[in-house]
């Protein structure tokens, strides 16, 4: 249950609920990728301050998101698109375990390069 007496979080948390509640499968995917790059952002600012299990923390999610966009591909059925798919996301996480064991941001600037286009497909998508 939600505890925080911060009505502003409280409404941010609830609003939030409903956007994923009501969202096709296109648009999930473009939550899910917006969040990814939300927590770069995390990440990259982790790493300058040297909040190391902060920095873990925001890792794990966008390994996360990351896992749970590669489990929703059809590989059966999806031929080479989800195949290359698979295989962008494989290479995002590589690079944010590498992005981790160095501390450094430069891996997390090849993962928006492959996480930015590929969300302004899906948004291209909606309708």
């Amino acid at each position: 249950m939600f505890t925080d007496d911060n009505p502003l979080t409280a409404y941010q948390h609830n609003a939030g609920a409903a956007r994923i509640a009501s969202a096709s499968p296109q648009q999930l995917v473009v939550i899910l990728l917006d969040h990814l790059l939300d927590e770069l952002d995390c990440i990259e600012s982790h790493i300058a301050t040297r909040q190391l299990n902060s920095k873990g923390d925001s890792i794990s999610k966008c390994l996360e998101i990351l896992h749970v966009l590669d489990a929703s591909l059809d590989i059966q059925n999806g031929g080479a698109l989800a195949e290359n798919l698979h295989q962008l996301y494989d290479f995002c996480c590589r690079r944010l375990l590498d992005a981790n064991l160095r501390n450094q941001v430069a891996p997390l600037a090849e993962v928006r390069r492959v996480i930015i286009p590929l969300k302004e497909g899906w948004e291209g998508t909606r309708g």
